[in-house]
């Protein structure tokens, strides 16, 4: 599906720091639109479209750790790492879908098209139900998002550097 490895590096520990910015980047683009409207006027498509990216680099972030899981000796703490990184998919997706939405619901197009098919104040109701419900899903979504990542990045780096840190305090040369 993608790369597994980039100048002989595993490719995930290169490609996972695309989700770990995108992912509080499109957070904070849908929350900016949600709550600012000045703001969802002016990056118009632009949030859905890094939404999209963020959406298209989880997979490919996860199909390289898989190979990388299978390169590695098994350990429980890595099974959690992947297993939390599956989540990730579903995650990206609904913020997708919401900023998707949300954009189109505020389109031009969309309020014209609503506009000429039902009465002007069942337009006007339905689209403020529409919009608090969304928003208040985005926001929700958004964050959850982040926590997510924040959740996969601590399990990951539990992970990799459990046995290679140890615990004693360094010792202090003799004067």
């Amino acid at each position: 599906m993608g790369p597994t490895t980039i100048n002989g590096l595993p490719a995930h520990v290169l490609l996972v720091h695309i989700v770990v910015v995108m992912v509080p980047v499109t957070a904070l683009l849908v929350v900016s639109c949600v709550l600012w409207p000045a703001a969802r006027r002016r990056l118009g498509i632009l949030t859905p479209l890094t939404a999209f990216v963020t959406l298209v680099s989880v997979p490919l972030t996860s199909h390289s750790g898989e190979w990388l899981e299978h390169h590695t000796s098994r350990d429980p703490l890595v099974r959690i790492h992947a297993h939390l990184g599956d989540e990730m998919l579903l995650w990206s997706l609904a913020v997708f879908v919401l900023s998707l939405v949300w954009w189109a619901v505020h389109s031009e197009r969309a309020i014209d098209w609503m506009r000429s098919r039902t009465r002007r104040a069942d337009t006007v109701v339905a689209n403020k139900v529409v919009a608090a419900a969304l928003a208040v899903l985005a926001v929700v979504v958004a964050g959850g998002s982040v926590v997510q990542v924040y959740r996969i990045g601590d399990s990951g780096a539990k992970a990799a550097w459990h046995d290679r840190v140890g615990t004693a305090a360094p010792s202090t040369p003799d004067k």
